[in-house]
């Protein structure tokens, strides 16, 4: 065996020692650690933000809205309603996307005036107040968030439907409104999964 076989065998050796080191340092143990101090400071967040129902039940995710609805697919009144999703059947996490449709597209134009017709009717308020997430999903159509013009128009039928006064369900919605990140990021929003739970927990 020549030099530079020798070289080239030593060159090999090291390469493949260095390789076990790190896929032990870096896809091993990092991953270990840094599981271990999210499940020690950030356990909630760390395990998908799971959140309960009224019995106690995982009822999904603080971060994946949800669609309240019946088996025929019509919204229940007693409960806030989120905005449109464009993800599969609906806030599928597997199928995450928007419609991706123009802001001159005629279906979503179409789509757009049938939603906030039905909206308004709904909830027993003038079309001209009906908000733009009301009408139209998220980028990703999973947003858990509505917007506070969406949240208001909502609190009487909800409040109607459950027999609770009406302050009582524009308090549990101030409750859970987000601010702007850093106080003057995006807009506030009201998470409409965990708005609902409470209420739920509300009735007992």
């Amino acid at each position: 065996m020549n030099a530079s076989s020798r070289g080239a065998g030593r060159t090999t050796w090291v390469a493949i020692r260095a390789m076990a080191l790190f896929t032990v340092l870096l896809g091993v143990g990092y991953t270990f650690l840094i599981t271990g101090i999210g499940q020690a400071f950030l356990p909630a967040q760390a395990n998908g933000s799971l959140v309960s129902g009224a019995d106690g039940q995982i009822v999904g995710s603080s971060l994946i809205g949800q669609s309240f609805v019946d088996q025929s697919g019509d919204p229940l009144p007693e409960y806030f309603q989120s905005r449109p999703s464009a993800a599969g059947g609906g806030y599928d996490g597997a199928a995450s996307s928007g419609s991706n449709l123009g802001p001159e597209n005629p279906e979503l134009i179409s789509a757009i005036t049938e939603r906030k017709a039905q909206i308004a009717a709904f909830n027993g308020v003038n079309e001209a107040v009906v908000p733009a997430d009301a009408v139209t999903a998220s980028s990703s159509g999973l947003d858990p968030h509505i917007s506070e013009e969406y949240a208001a128009i909502q609190i009487q039928r909800v409040a109607n439907e459950r027999g609770l006064a009406s302050d009582t369900v524009r308090e549990l919605v101030q409750a859970h409104t987000s601010n702007r990140a850093l106080g003057y990021l995006g807009e506030t929003t009201v998470n409409v999964q965990e708005l609902n739970i409470a209420l739920d927990k509300l009735k007992g």
